[in-house]
Formats: structure tokens, C-alpha cells, sequence
């Protein structure tokens, strides 16, 4: 794929004419349905064909019936035009039935893959580029490239054909009339040059506008409890009405006004020209120079060669917006994933727990400087290690090299020997389990959340591990138990009940390694007492790493590791690190104690 990189930020491309690089990546999820749209191209031929048929069956009926007096030229011109229009409909509808099914099944297997990559994409690119957008860009792009293909992918080569058998047909009855038709042809191309222009910025700006307005809607409906803890809807109501929404309407009014300006300009030029069609043609049907059938035909004509014309100006509009959305969905599929399994990575089988860092050093991909450097750590199996240090100093960096979130950029980190880089990303996450120091529960039942990364557990393990961690008293006061939904977030739930059922989810997975990061430090004293008698059963027999500002998490732990700057400075034990008086002395000097 031409695409290597995604943009600074996806929605801010602009419209772009034709682009056949991208058109070819596009065709990835087209071609599968090849024979769909040749059989609705033939079907919109049929439809064109007829289309123009039409008005030549009415110069029939009154040149070679009416003016002929011939009852049976008249019936059967008449019969034709119903069959015509018959068949019009009926290959209208087969043509709309089939793109539509076509493009409901590209867009199915386009988003399916966009939600499989976003899932894939490694944590650094969600901390460069906005979530909220992205979503957008997927919701947006997805649709505006579906209602392509549905409407405008073969109404481009129908208004052609049209035009063309229009052309040829109206030469044919009469080319001097035609010519005459055809003078208003270099204003049209004027105005639509110009119109052409101006639009394509307009709608940009319009399709770049009300990016903004769903991702700033989004960000406040997910955020409304900040918001309103800070008494903000007043300020966010203002930024949102007097900059987004005001924006995206003074955007959407331009492109209105432009609209409203070229669309009656066609019209007129199409008044125009029948106006001189009536007057010539109608001199000459008083000078027997031509039939009044021809008259009428061409002025039947007239109302259908002006529509495409139109409708082209239309389409290629959409045609730019595709070629951009097109750029950006693909830009998102290109965006590189910086940890994947290698080819032919193995399986981790299960494993004991021995971890081990090898000088191991980490940077992130955009800038250089050093986040961990030097760090040789070997833990062996069962032991519970407690990560301290100031904020920033690196002790989630560690633990996300270890569940594999990041590789170092140098050394190596191992788990029973095995060189993480070398198995599967499943095999060795299956075989964790990570509690955050932001707990995200899912829609739905508390019993659902438990399960989420065990999901044949049965309901009776559910429990037993709600009770391990001191969670099923509040979860049996609830109104439903363990069937009451969470809401989105947890939203019924406090900051210590979450966090209660994601010790509960990733203890019932059954992890050789567990790790827990800042997991106590949103819970209060008497539920923290909780979970540190349930730690002190279930961590027996695990690896385990703490990351924890509370000293009440740590001081049990069998090892301590103190890092500084991206640096191992100490390990040891609570007691022998106290002895040394420092720098977890001097920590723990500063009250670096239990809240």
C-alpha cells in the first residue's frame, strides 16, 4: 500500500481530484464483487438506453401516427414507451437492490478490518492521535465511501452514456437545432468550472466542521462528570455553540449559498436553450423544414441533456470527498504496528513465572531520548516484586515491556527463557493478568465484567473470585446481584467498587503473572484492607509486580526495585533497603507511607 503513515490528524486532508493510487487500494475491497456491479452496469446501460428512447417514441407517435392517421403506429409507439419505462423501473430497482447489497457488504468487511487494525495498533499511536476523531474518520468516511458506491460509483457512467446517446440521437433527428442547443455549452462550463472551484473548499471545510462538532459532542457526553463536578456546561456550552457549532454552520451556509447560486444558474441556461429551440424549431415546423415530432423530441430532450450535466457537477464534488475519505481510511489501515508477532512466532506454553530483564533499554519511536536504560531484573517464579519511584521515573514502562505493549529498543526481556519478541502476543497475555489504576468496565452485568477475559468460566468460579477479593458482599446488596447491568464505565459503580471487580476479572483468569499498576491507590483504607488479605492468598505461587505509591502494598513484597530517572538505583527488601538510608529511605523519609 501506497500509504505508510497516517496524517497528523485524519479529517484534516483536503478534497482531492481523481487519485488513481488510491482508487487502486480502494479496489482491495471492491473486487470481490466484480460481477455485482458489471451486471448493475448493465442494468444502468438498459436504464440509460430506454431513458433516451423515450422522447424518439413520442416524435413516432406524432409524426408517423398522429400526422399519418395510422391508429396502429400510434399503438405500438404508445406501447413501446410503457414497455420503456417498464423496463426502466424494474432495472432501477435491480441496479439500486444490488449496489446497495454491494456496498452494505464492503462497508461490513471495510469496518471490520478498520476495527481489527485499531485493535491491533500499538499503544504509542493512540497517544499521538485522537481518539474521539479517529472514531469519526471511521464512522464519517466509512459511510461517505458506502453512499459512493451505492449512488455514485455507476450514476458517473450513466450520465456519460446518457449524454452521449442524447448527443448522437439529437444530431441524428436534427443538427442544426442541435447546434443550436449546444451554444449555451461554454457558459455552463464556465459556471461549472467555477462552481467546481469553490466547492471543493466549501465542502471541505464542511466535511472538517462537523468532525469537530461530533468529536468536541463526544468528548463532553464521555467526560460529563468532570464536567459537571467543575461546573463547566456553561463554558463548554459556549465553546461549543459560539466556535464548533457556529463554525460548522458557517461553513454548511457558504457551501448553501454556492449551491443556491449554480444549481438555478443551470436551470436557466437549460430555459435558455429551450427557449431557442421553440423559437427556431417552432419557425421551422411553420416552414415544413422539420415535423412537429422532432420539435417535441427535442424539446423532451432538452429537460433530460441538462440533469446530467448537473448531476455530473454533483458527482464530482462526491468524487473529491471519496478520494480524501478513501486516503485517510487507508492511511489508517497503513498505520504501522509497532509490536506484532513475528513470522512463525510460537506458542509460550504455560509457564511458571520466572521473568527476567537483560539490559534492557526502551525510547519511543518519535523521540530519542531515553526511558529506561540499562534495567537487569530476574525475578523467579512466585515472587512478588514492588516497583517504586517518583512519577515518570519508568515503572510503567517496565511493566508494559513485560505484557509486551512496547519492545525495548534494547536488550531483551524473558519469561521461562522465551524472548517475548519471539511468541505469540496471545499466548503470553492469555497467561496474565493486569489490574490499571483506572479500572474500565464494559456495558453490561456485573457477571459479564468478571468474565470478560475468562469467558467459559462458569458462575460459580465467577463468584469465588468476587468473594477472593472481597467483592461479593456489595455485589449481592445490589438490585439485580451479580445480573445488575454496570452501565457504560461502570457508571452506578464507585472508584473502589470497579476496581474490586477488575481485581475480581483478571484473578479469575488464572494468570502465572499478575500485575498490578497503582491498583490500590483509588480505593479507600478499609477497602484496601480488603484486598490486601485477599492479595496475600492469591498471590501465593504467582509473579507478581506492584507498582504502588502506598508503602502499606509493598512492604510485604519479596523484592523491591527502586528506579530513578529510568534507572535501577536499588532492590531489596523493605528492611535491608531502610538500612541503607537511600534513596527508598529518603522516599519513605518524605512520607511515601499509607495514606
Amino acid at each position: 500500500m501506497s500509504l505508510s503513515k497516517v496524517p497528523v490528524q485524519l479529517d484534516d486532508l483536503p478534497s482531492k481530484d481523481f487519485d488513481p493510487v488510491v482508487a487502486k487500494d480502494l479496489m482491495v475491497f471492491v473486487r470481490p464483487h466484480t460481477w455485482p456491479i458489471l451486471a448493475a452496469l448493465f442494468l444502468m446501460a438498459v436504464n440509460a438506453a430506454c431513458s433516451v428512447a423515450g422522447p424518439y417514441l413520442v416524435k413516432v407517435a406524432l409524426d408517423s401516427g398522429l400526422a399519418a392517421n395510422s391508429f396502429t403506429v400510434l399503438r405500438n409507439s404508445v406501447l413501446l414507451y410503457l414497455l420503456t419505462a417498464i423496463i426502466q423501473y424494474v432495472s432501477m430497482y435491480l441496479r439500486v437492490n444490488t449496489m446497495a447489497v454491494v456496498g452494505q457488504t464492503i462497508i461490513y468487511d471495510m469496518r471490520s478490518r478498520l476495527f481489527k487494525h485499531l485493535q491491533e495498533l500499538s499503544l504509542s499511536f493512540f497517544n499521538h492521535y485522537s481518539v474521539g476523531r479517529i472514531i469519526v474518520r471511521v464512522i464519517n468516511d466509512v459511510n461517505l465511501l458506502r453512499d459512493f458506491i451505492v449512488w455514485d460509483m455507476l450514476a458517473i457512467p450513466r450520465d456519460f452514456f446518457t449524454l452521449i446517446f442524447i448527443v448522437v440521437t439529437m444530431l441524428v433527428m436534427d443538427a442544426r437545432l442541435s447546434l443550436l442547443t449546444f451554444t449555451v455549452l461554454p457558459i455552463m462550463a464556465v459556471a461549472t468550472v467555477v462552481f467546481r472551484k469553490r466547492a471543493r473548499e466549501y465542502y471541505r471545510q464542511t466535511r472538517t466542521a462537523i468532525s469537530w462538532v461530533n468529536s468536541v459532542l463526544a468528548e463532553n457526553i464521555n467526560a460529563v462528570r468532570v464536567v459537571q463536578s467543575f461546573s463547566r456546561e456553561m463554558t463548554n456550552y459556549l465553546h461549543f455553540s459560539d466556535n464548533v457549532n457556529h463554525n460548522n454552520l458557517d461553513t454548511n451556509m457558504k457551501a448553501i449559498k454556492l449551491s443556491s447560486f449554480f444549481f438555478p444558474t443551470i436551470d436557466f441556461l437549460g430555459t435558455v436553450a429551450m427557449g431557442l429551440v421553440i423559437w427556431l424549431g417552432g419557425t421551422a415546423v411553420l416552414g415544413q423544414q422539420i415535423t412537429p415530432g422532432v420539435l417535441v423530441a427535442f424539446i423532451m430532450y432538452i429537460n433530460r441533456f441538462f440533469d446530467p450535466i448537473r448531476d455530473l457537477s454533483q458527482r464530482y464534488d462526491t468524487l473529491q470527498s471519496t478520494m480524501a475519505s478513501g486516503e485517510r481510511i487507508l492511511a489508517l489501515l497503513a498505520a504501522s504496528i509497532d509490536v506484532k508477532d513475528q513470522p512463525g512466532a510460537a506458542d509460550l506454553p504455560p509457564i511458571r513465572g520466572n521473568v527476567r530483564f537483560e539490559d534492557v533499554s526502551f525510547h519511543y519511536s518519535d523521540d530519542p531520548t531515553p526511558v529506561l536504560t540499562g534495567i537487569d531484573l530476574d525475578v523467579p517464579a512466585g515472587e512478588t516484586v514492588a516497583l517504586v519511584g517518583k512519577t515518570g521515573a519508568g515503572k510503567t514502562t517496565i511493566i508494559k515491556l513485560l505484557a509486551r505493549f512496547h519492545d525495548p529498543t534494547g536488550g531483551r526481556v524473558l519469561v521461562d527463557g522465551f524472548d517475548l519478541r519471539q511468541v505469540t502476543q496471545h499466548s503470553l497475555r492469555s497467561q496474565m493478568g493486569i489490574v490499571l489504576q483506572d479500572p474500565f468496565l464494559f456495558s453490561g452485568t456485573v457477571r459479564e465484567n468478571i468474565r470478560f477475559g475468562r469467558l467459559e468460566a462458569s458462575d460459580k468460579e465467577v463468584e469465588n473470585a468476587a468473594k477472593a477479593v472481597g467483592a461479593d458482599a456489595f455485589i449481592r446488596n445490589m438490585r439485580l446481584g451479580y445480573e445488575t447491568p454496570v452501565e457504560e464505565g461502570g457508571a452506578i459503580l464507585s472508584v473502589g467498587q470497579r476496581q474490586l471487580l477488575s481485581f475480581a476479572r483478571a484473578l479469575l483468569a488464572d494468570p502465572r503473572i499478575l500485575i498490578l499498576d497503582e491498583a490500590t491507590s483509588s480505593v479507600d483504607t478499609q477497602t484496601e484492607r480488603v484486598i490486601q488479605e485477599a492479595l496475600a492468598r492469591l498471590l501465593k505461587d504467582r509473579t507478581a509486580f506492584v507498582i504502588a505509591h502506598r508503602l502499606s502494598t509493598i512492604v510485604n513484597a519479596g523484592h523491591i526495585v527502586v528506579i530513578q530517572d529510568g534507572q535501577m538505583v536499588e532492590e531489596g527488601k523493605h528492611t535491608d533497603l531502610l538500612a541503607r538510608g537511600r534513596v527508598y529511605y529518603r522516599m519513605y523519609s518524605q512520607r511515601f507511607e499509607e495514606d
